[in-house]
């Protein structure tokens, strides 16, 4: 039952009024004045207010101005009762609020008609208010199982190298969530399989094909593979996962074998990965390792190819997702892959290592604190 405050300095108008509304059969509460109403507004949370503008010490206007500037009574739709006719009049009573007026001498059947009309919109208010306040509650419960996914793929990620060859490592997903992982692991004494791949889209569901891509790789279950061809790896994925999801991803694979010092890659649609060597101020070079080729889930009978390089002593070698340099700077345009790898070139000129630092010169440089895709990135330190 609606619950309908009247605010009145006249006794006789006031039980009028109430009688009218217990008529109509909504719930009645009266008060004598505007302070009175105020209180018995905060206490019992009224859908629909009738309250006479001339009264003193507290006039309607003041009563009405507190009801609407308190979050939980500003809904309630705020009638006042006049004898003034002027339009002046009522631009005041609009300006702090009131929904509705009534002039006096008061007709009953008019009365009970804008009490109707009124509820009809406190209720659509109401509805809409609750709408509301479901979907911020299930914004919230999106964004903790977001984060709870990103959580959960960070886990998986694998734990620093050191020795010989060391790596580090950037994961930085987007408010979203994407699909971006990396993994690398011996495939023997001698040789380091070492991959990064980029599910297209946002959201749980490229998350969790990004997952299932690693654990295959790291069960090594794609049927008569030989995991040490990076081509052969690819075109693997492609046919396992080509027809299982809407989706695709791009991936950048490699194997090293640490003996040879030789690198053999292959890339599925991939940025290229970056390879500085030279330790000198004057004699840093800037290879791009890629390759041209289709997404994986793009087409069953892709094919894949392989290329080897040689890698020298105290060379780093950058892999990384496009969300690392497909950024937006301040005048709109995306920031590229080349001025990305001319930042890594200048961080090895100046002998800083250190991707935290390099994560925050790409925010300064691009203008941006947080990130439309994921960006992940993984450093791998050749002795």
């Amino acid at each position: 039952m609606f619950k309908i405050l009247i605010i009145d300095d006249d006794p006789t108008l006031r039980l009028i009024l109430k009688r009218t509304i217990q008529k109509q059969g909504y719930e009645a509460i009266v008060a004598s004045n505007g302070e009175e109403g105020i209180k018995q507004a905060q206490q019992h949370r009224p859908a629909l207010i009738v309250c006479d503008w001339m009264m003193t010490p507290v006039d309607g206007l003041e009563v009405c101005r507190h009801i609407k500037a308190d979050p939980e009574l500003s809904t309630a739709f705020f009638v006042l009762l006049t004898a003034k006719g002027e339009v002046e009049d009522r631009v005041i009573g609009l300006d702090v609020g009131a929904d509705e007026f009534l002039s006096k001498p008061l007709d009953l059947n008019e009365l009970q008609a804008r009490v109707r009309a009124g509820l009809r919109l406190y209720q659509l208010n109401e509805d809409l208010r609750n709408q509301k306040q479901a979907l911020e509650e299930l914004n919230k419960k999106l964004r903790t199982e977001l984060d709870d996914a990103a959580e959960y793929v960070r886990s998986l990620l694998p734990l620093p190298l050191k020795g010989t060859i060391n790596t580090d490592k950037l994961f930085i997903p987007s408010a979203q969530l994407g699909g971006d992982c990396f993994d690398y692991y011996k495939l023997d004494d001698d040789n380091l399989a070492l991959y990064l791949l980029d599910v297209s889209g946002h959201g749980v569901g490229s998350a969790l094909l990004s997952v299932s891509v690693l654990n295959v790789m790291r069960s090594q279950s794609l049927p008569n593979t030989n995991f040490y061809q990076p081509s052969a790896v690819l075109k693997a994925l492609n046919q396992v996962f080509e027809m299982t999801t809407d989706k695709y991803f791009t991936i950048w694979y490699g194997v090293y074998n640490l003996v040879s010092r030789q690198l053999v890659y292959s890339c599925a649609g991939h940025p290229p990965a970056i390879l500085l060597t030279g330790t000198s101020a004057t004699n840093i070079q800037v290879k791009q390792l890629g390759l041209p080729g289709l997404p994986i889930g793009i087409l069953p009978d892709g094919d894949f190819d392989d290329e080897y390089y040689q890698i020298e002593e105290n060379s780093s070698l950058y892999i990384f997702s496009d969300g690392a340099y497909e950024i937006h700077g301040a005048d709109g345009k995306i920031w590229g892959l080349d001025a990305f790898a001319n930042l890594l070139a200048d961080f090895r000129r100046a002998n800083n290592s250190n991707l935290d630092q390099l994560l925050e010169q790409i925010k300064k440089l691009t203008f941006q604190d947080t990130f439309d895709d994921d960006l992940s990135l993984l450093k791998v330190n050749f002795g």
